[in-house]
């Protein structure tokens, strides 16, 4: 799980890098952060904590997703000690923030950014919701569909989303480096007074 963090952030920067003489610095790393993001989600959701546990039998699969809200939940994971539910909104919360910012830098609008909001919302519910079948049908994953996580993966990425839309003006990541300009004048040239 670490490993193919570290690799896929890896991969992300050496694409971010080859983005940034065309889009900029903060453009390519917020559109190759949120790709990561979703990885680091996928990564941690997917892949057996304990290692592969083999065969689950039919009869020891739960057949259908946990509805109970809030209901048993492990203290967190081995990496992170914490509660379960903190740890779900904090895993969900950088891929709000980034996907709207990943927008901004792909539409190069912050207005766009702003109106599409509700549908990066909308798709990273539909992410933790896939994520939480995903577990349901594969039960050699040996992990649980529970309706307490896709709660607090959206919430999360409501947080995010939220954090997104403060930094937009603060990042500004719709700007692109002007080629063929200086970025300020020199003293002698014919522009400047």
């Amino acid at each position: 799980m670490l490993l193919g963090a570290v690799v896929s952030g890896l991969v992300c920067l050496g694409v971010a890098r080859l983005l940034a003489p065309r889009w900029g610095w903060v453009p390519a790393l917020v559109v190759t952060g949120f790709v990561w993001s979703l990885t680091v989600v996928a990564l941690v959701t997917l892949i057996p904590y304990g290692g592969a546990p083999g065969w689950v039998f039919a009869e020891d699969r739960l057949p259908y997703c946990s509805t109970d809200i809030g209901g048993p939940a492990p203290d967190g994971f081995w990496i992170f000690p914490s509660g379960q539910r903190l740890l779900n909104m904090v895993l969900f919360a950088p891929s709000g923030a980034l996907a709207v910012l990943a927008v901004a830098a792909v539409t190069r609008r912050w207005r766009v950014a702003v109106l599409l909001a509700p549908a990066c919302w909308l798709g990273l519910a539909a992410y933790s919701f896939l994520i939480e079948l995903v577990q349901l049908e594969l039960a050699r994953l040996d992990r649980a569909c529970d309706l307490t996580d896709w709660v607090d993966n959206v919430l999360g990425a409501t947080l995010g989303l939220l954090l997104g839309l403060a930094l937009l003006p603060v990042l500004r990541p719709w700007r692109r480096p002007v080629e063929g300009k200086e970025a300020l004048p020199a003293k002698d040239s014919p522009g400047r007074l």
